[in-house]
């Protein structure tokens, strides 16, 4: 249903409003994590206010995108905003570690539904000869929450307190609720389906055993250990029961019928393998300025932001190009961007300059942005309304996914590679520099006080290792940037004006 162009500025303000404070919530809380635990304690329990988060937000979203399609997206939007106010109000008010992680999922079952139905609803209500211009505008806030949460979460942590990491929420998700639940009339014509309950726990549990399997093995458990085996053992007897049922029943959680659409499969692809490449630049960037340069959390922060002015420009860019270039050829020309900043970053050394990793963030971040505003809309080019909630949400979903294995295959492999090395260094000195910070927690190198105990020597030689180590990891990362080129190759001709809803609006 198309709204007012009176009206319609402030649906896209609340949507827009909305997808910052989802998408930044998966990274603002990391760099307030040490601030946090050093308040509420639990150190061997942190990991869970990630995962808690994120593991409700990706179970939510195959479900409120279905639901969606079925019932109307404004109920669920509400809803989902609602809670995740709940959530944050919530994490605001923890007293223990254990309290924050259990809010933390409330708010992830309130990002479930923000992010993928936001989309659709812009889809909806926007000409569709408008939506690529939108598109890039939804793509840019996308990626740029991305990188600004971790600035934002280390400047509110430094300079007011942890619990406004949380508060800052509220302000934006009421005013969001004020601007749908006043200007979005969408139409009262649903399709009529049946809910498939058993789809919908066999997913939930699927995605929880593997999400926790893959945040907990290696940190509080190790990867062969009797809990992560039992773990992924759940998720592999799960999503064979899943994919089973999902054949069988009337009206699937996730209709694999929608992969035989090639835009819609070979977008998920350059998702999945593109959302690996993107994440490992978000996370080991910061660590290289801040461990390697020696730059404070804040000013490792501030790094990303080319990053981040690349990535908008992208996607407002790749956006535009729409409704003249087919999503395929903006595609692989990102893609191939993107692996060329992922090419670079194999090229830092410990004396690179600050100069130099800023001009490989810009390209990275030119090679990601336009993956944000034209994935979605060439997933649902084949598709009619009643499916774009199912739709979005399955694209979102598997990004999300490929983010979340990307963090934790990478961390291994960067974790593994330095930890080795640091080993040989500290042999190879017969003992010397065992007495450092550096030998009881590899972190210490992280950190200033840390830092100003360790010998120079011993330093330059710990700071060659974990720059090393950082540009080892993004040799591997070049692997899922090159598989998402692949996809993008893969992908048919197709472009946004080619669509029969683009002329329709045209002739209206």
């Amino acid at each position: 249903m198309k709204v007012k162009k009176s009206k319609l500025g402030f649906v896209m303000a609340g949507l827009l409003l909305s997808i910052l404070m989802a998408s930044m919530d998966n990274t603002i809380v990391a760099t307030a994590m040490g601030t946090i635990v050093g308040e509420l304690g639990g150190f061997d329990k942190f990991v869970w206010v990630t995962s808690a988060y994120m593991v409700a937000e990706m179970a939510g979203m195959p479900i409120f995108g279905k639901l969606s399609d079925m019932f109307g997206r404004k109920k669920f939007f509400i809803f989902g905003l609602i809670v995740f106010l709940i959530g944050s109000m919530l994490c605001g008010q923890a007293d223990t570690i254990t309290e924050l992680s259990i809010f933390r999922a409330i708010q992830g079952i309130g990002a479930g539904a923000l992010i993928p139905i936001a989309f659709t609803i812009m889809f909806d209500t926007v000409p569709v000869e408008q939506r690529g211009k939108l598109g890039g505008l939804f793509g840019a806030v996308f990626g740029l929450s991305s990188i600004f949460g971790p600035l934002l979460g280390a400047y509110i942590t430094d300079y007011i307190s942890w619990e406004w990491v949380f508060y800052v929420n509220i302000p934006l998700g009421i005013l969001a609720i004020v601007f749908i639940t006043v200007f979005y009339k969408e139409s009262p014509v649903h399709t009529k389906q049946k809910i498939d309950w058993w789809g919908a726990i066999t997913l939930v549990g699927a995605v929880v055993s593997v999400m926790f399997a893959l945040e907990l093995g290696g940190n509080e458990y190790a990867w062969d250990s009797a809990f992560i085996l039992a773990l992924f053992a759940a998720f592999v007897v799960l999503f064979v029961l899943f994919i089973i049922i999902e054949r069988k029943v009337e009206d699937p959680i996730i209709s694999f019928s929608m992969f035989k659409v090639n835009l819609f499969t070979t977008g998920n692809i350059i998702g999945l393998f593109s959302g690996m490449a993107f994440i490992t630049a978000s996370v080991y960037i910061p660590i290289y300025i801040q461990g390697v340069l020696g730059g404070t959390a804040t000013n490792s922060g501030l790094v990303l932001l080319p990053m981040m002015l690349g990535s908008v420009v992208s996607a407002t860019t790749g956006g535009a190009l729409m409704n003249k270039w087919s999503y395929r050829k903006i595609l692989i020309f990102c893609t191939c961007i993107l692996a060329l900043g992922v090419t670079l970053l194999t090229t830092l050394e410990a004396d690179t300059s600050r100069i130099v990793v800023t001009i490989y963030m810009i390209i990275t971040g030119l090679g990601i942005g336009a993956t944000f505003s034209v994935l979605p809309n060439a997933a649902i080019h084949h598709f009619d309304p009643s499916q774009r909630g199912s739709v979005n949400s399955t694209v979102s979903f598997i990004r999300s996914l490929g983010m979340t294995i990307g963090i934790t295959v990478f961390g291994i492999i960067q974790r593994n590679e330095f930890t080795a090395s640091l080993t040989d260094i500290f042999s190879g000195m017969g003992g010397e520099g065992m007495d450092t910070p550096m030998s009881k927690d590899p972190r210490a190198i992280l950190q200033p006080e840390a830092r100003a105990q360790i010998p120079e020597p011993i330093l330059e030689k710990i700071t060659d290792v974990l720059s090393s180590s950082i540009t080892y990891t993004f040799m591997w990362a070049i692997i899922p940037s090159a598989i998402a080129i692949i996809g993008a190759i893969l992908m048919s001709k197709e472009k946004l004006s080619e669509s029969v809803e683009y002329q329709q609006g045209k002739q209206s």
